[in-house]
């Protein structure tokens, strides 16, 4: 058995180049560790290139080399690694601040037709008549209905001169400063984007838009738990979270996917609490009784089994439903008990908001590779 030298077996690699690396093998760092014993020889090589060519082309040149320029018949084996970038460059950008404004909360639901985008607007229209300065995104890409609820559908954002740039002006309305994709678009016209393009919509809204100081801004997000949600948490370091969802259990189950998504480790956005809108079903012809046509506190213990807060709930009223088709809020309407309702589930929420704030460091815009963390973003 011939005895290979190892002197040589580190010359021969310094034949060989690795993939996307100037310098030989042995000079750039990419021979990791060299061992040899006898007529074997074991080689231990970091590369860049994550492809499955890119390792096999590395394997077969260092078999050639040491086999031709040391021995032929030496017993080789080569492990190839594969170093992973540190930081993705394409997340650098993310995660900015809006300078101006203070609280951001995202209004999500597990499935579609709970009355999520409904409960945004009532609570921007209370939170307004609280006083506060409320902005209010839709983001809801492929089904916006702010501006319906708000009565400002034929409307367009003005350009407005901020600092020598150009930027979006909100629609305003009922005191609330509004901007949708619904205000790009024809009413009879559907917008079927991949998600890449609706996140490109989406930060343009966010930030070249001139928002001005708020002390809320609600993001009205898209149902469910998809590529849009990540983009706004990617996009915004979100306050906390607000899910909406009926009694019934079908709504309740993908509402708690809802809560999940929010709590998983690398998003942590804190969940202000849980909203049951149509709870019950109260006839003005019998107003002392209430039918739970949902079923009944469905939303209430999910929460208390989630240990979230439960932050209210609003009945099934069919004037709610016609305010939001007439543009106007129900929560507007004075000394009702639609107003009273609204009005609890919003100080309800501010309560959160001010405990969380107290209690929770700023949270984190997220980084979306292999859902990283980020860098930290001051609130008030």
């Amino acid at each position: 058995m011939k005895k290979v030298d190892k002197n040589a077996v580190l010359k021969a690699l310094e034949r060989i180049s690795a993939p996307g690396e100037g310098q030989n093998m042995v000079e750039s760092g990419a021979l990791s560790n060299l061992q040899v014993f006898g007529d074997e020889v074991i080689v231990d090589v970091t590369i860049k290139n994550p492809s499955l060519q890119a390792r096999k082309k590395m394997e077969v040149e260092i078999l050639k080399v040491i086999h031709r320029e040391v021995y032929e018949k030496a017993k080789i084996t080569v492990n190839v690694k594969v170093e992973a970038a540190a930081k993705p460059k394409v997340n650098e950008i993310k995660g900015k601040p809006i300078p101006g404004i203070q609280n951001i909360i995202a209004v999500a639901s597990g499935k579609g037709g709970v009355g999520k985008s409904t409960v945004t607007a009532n609570l921007a229209v209370t939170l307004a008549k609280m006083g506060f300065k409320v902005g209010l995104l839709d983001a809801d890409i492929y089904g916006p209905s702010m501006p319906i609820m708000f009565d400002v559908a034929q409307e367009k954002p003005l350009a407005t001169q901020i600092g020598g740039k150009s930027k979006m002006k909100p629609v305003e309305n009922h005191g609330i400063k509004l901007l949708s994709i619904g205000f790009f678009t024809q009413p009879n016209q559907a917008v079927i984007w991949r998600g890449p393009m609706a996140s490109k919509a989406l930060n343009q809204m966010i930030f070249d838009a001139h928002w001005g100081e708020l002390d809320f801004m609600l993001v009205d997000l898209p149902p469910g738990t998809g590529d849009i949600h990540l983009s706004i948490m990617q996009s915004l370091p979100v306050t906390g979270a607000v899910v909406v969802s009926t009694p019934q259990e079908v709504a309740l189950a993908d509402a708690r996917k809802g809560v999940a998504m929010f709590q998983q480790q690398a998003i942590n956005v804190p969940v202000l609490g849980i909203v049951e809108n149509m709870a019950y079903f109260t006839p003005e012809e019998l107003p002392d009784n209430k039918y739970y046509i949902f079923g009944k506190a469905g939303a209430k213990y999910l929460a208390e089994d989630l240990q979230v807060p439960f932050l209210g709930e609003i009945p099934l009223v069919q004037s709610i439903r016609e305010a939001g088709d007439v543009g106007r809020p129900a929560a507007m309407q004075t000394a009702t008990p639609i107003e009273t309702a609204f009005e609890e589930l919003t100080k309800n929420m501010v309560q959160e908001v001010v405990l969380r704030n107290k209690s929770l460091p700023p949270t984190e815009a997220i980084k979306i590779t292999t859902m990283a963390g980020c860098s930290a973003v001051k609130k008030k």
